[in-house]
């Protein structure tokens, strides 16, 4: 439509505001549509028509930046039935972080179900969410060319076949089960790749760990980003390596950390060395000594004052100062070898009460056997309930109602809830969110008939999660939609 003919419209339309006539005004071939019908026919005809190229004519033009994406990639599983869609959103809804959302879909694939993509979508980034989204995540990320990956093994030939989140599962199968061909195909690929891509690579060395994999993460010393090199160093330690990357100057840093803790001795009989936080004197050493936690490698500690790995875990003082009680066990966590990791968690474990909460830090490296373990340990000391909630990597579905009943967590949560303590009913709202998480179908049902009957509203946001437990049931599975 030309300009001539966009002013002749603007006309017609102020002549329908006013209430006035258009015939005249309206272009020839209008009129031969409708020239033979009466007047206020011929009016219908021609607002009709107008209408037509108001909506259809005019329509501005795509821009030609816009690309059409492939459609979204099914996904194996089967679709959440529709009936548990609005108990999903509420879920989700409850979920206060990315963190407790992406648990909400891990416990529904655990049960062998997939979300609809407009209930959730997983984002470019995620790495924490079921193996089963990785198409969705390569399609967010807009990856051109196939909508699902190659059935054939990870090759370097096929490299660029597979998407990146695809490539990445694929890659942390192949290190469980061929750790030196995967390394090879790292090595082979990685370099060429940006940091991000290539840190998250390397990172998938952590699965079948072994000293033939130190001469290549040594030869990551010289790599030009320093996330690399300070993920290879860490890697390095868990092998029982020492050093410290080239690039942290003239000053140890293992020597400062180790001004912060104290060396001494204990026992009349036998003595043994002690390993205690040293006191400190302002916030300004507070800080400083979470930096050289973070960036120091256990072993190089241990070497410092002349022990091993096991040693130093053995003879550190918890309870001392809670904080650096944190830091070493984040330290053994990211540093530590396997064995200094399971040293650390049974030791926690066994002492229980208070030491037993910093297994948490753990948790990323701990088996599943080890991890229960925890989780069962905790259950026990219910002035500690809060901090399953800050485990990671732990499984879904899997908590029965002995694991409740063994311990004194049911009638605490009666007292709180039956109280008028306000902070602590808060609590019980993340306990119960993280039950619902941990507990199987009929424990997750039997504990909501429990707490409702303590006093927690039925309808309450806190039994969401356990709401959709109890409804992830085997007839869960059917075909509606």
């Amino acid at each position: 439509m030309n300009e001539l003919e966009q002013t002749g419209l603007a006309a017609m339309r102020d002549c329908w505001i006013t209430g006035g006539p258009t015939f005249d005004l309206a272009p020839a071939a209008w009129k031969e549509i409708a020239g033979t019908a009466s007047p206020d026919e011929r009016e219908r005809r021609l607002l009709a028509i107008a209408a037509q190229v108001l909506d259809i004519g005019l329509r501005p033009a795509a821009p030609k930046v816009l690309k059409r994406r492939p459609p979204l990639p099914v996904l194996a599983p089967p679709m959440l039935p529709e009936r548990l869609r609005p108990l999903l959103r509420a879920a989700l809804k409850q979920a206060a972080d990315a963190r407790r959302k992406v648990r909400v879909v891990t416990l529904v694939a655990s049960r062998g179900f997939v979300l609809h993509p407009m209930d959730w979508m997983p984002a470019v980034s995620d790495q924490n969410s079921p193996d089963v989204y990785a198409p969705w995540i390569d399609w967010q990320a807009g990856v051109e060319g196939q909508a699902h990956a190659p059935r054939e093994k990870l090759t370097e030939e096929n490299w660029d076949d597979f998407y990146p989140a695809a490539r990445r599962i694929a890659l942390a199968d192949m290190r469980r089960i061929e750790p030196a061909a995967a390394r090879m195909l790292i090595e082979t690929k990685a370099p060429g790749e940006v940091a991000e891509v290539r840190l998250a690579l390397i990172e998938l060395m952590r699965f079948g760990l072994t000293l033939e994999d130190a001469p290549f993460l040594k030869s990551l010393s010289t790599d030009r980003s320093g996330k690399v090199r300070e993920l290879a160093g860490r890697l390095l330690a868990r092998l029982g390596e020492h050093g410290r990357p080239s690039d942290v100057g003239t000053d140890d840093p293992v020597a400062e950390l180790a001004a912060f803790v104290s060396e001494g001795k204990s026992g009349f009989i036998r003595r043994r060395t002690t390993y205690t936080p040293a006191k400190l004197k302002s916030p300004a050493q507070e800080q400083r000594r979470a930096e050289l936690f973070e960036t120091c490698n256990l072993v190089d500690l241990a070497a410092r004052f002349g022990a091993t790995e096991p040693e130093i875990i053995g003879a550190w003082q918890f309870g001392a100062d809670n904080n650096a009680d944190i830091l070493i066990a984040r330290m053994v966590a990211a540093s530590g070898s396997d064995a200094a990791v399971t040293q650390m968690a049974d030791t926690l474990v066994t002492d229980g009460g208070k030491p037993a909460m910093f297994v948490v830090h753990l948790t990323p490296r701990l088996d599943s056997r080890r991890k229960r373990v925890f989780i069962r340990s905790i259950l026990k000391e219910t002035n500690y309930l809060g901090v399953i909630s800050l485990a990671e990597g732990i499984e879904a579905g899997w908590l029965g109602w002995d694991d409740l009943t063994n311990g004194q967590v049911l009638p605490a949560l009666r007292s709180i809830i039956g109280g008028t303590d306000d902070a602590m009913r808060r609590g019980v709202d993340d306990v119960l969110e993280t039950m619902g998480f941990l507990t199987t179908t009929a424990t997750a049902a039997r504990l909501i008939d429990e707490v409702v009957a303590a006093g927690i509203p039925p309808a309450a946001p806190s039994l969401t999660l356990l709401r959709l437990n109890a409804a992830l049931t085997e007839q869960s599975s059917g075909t509606d939609t």
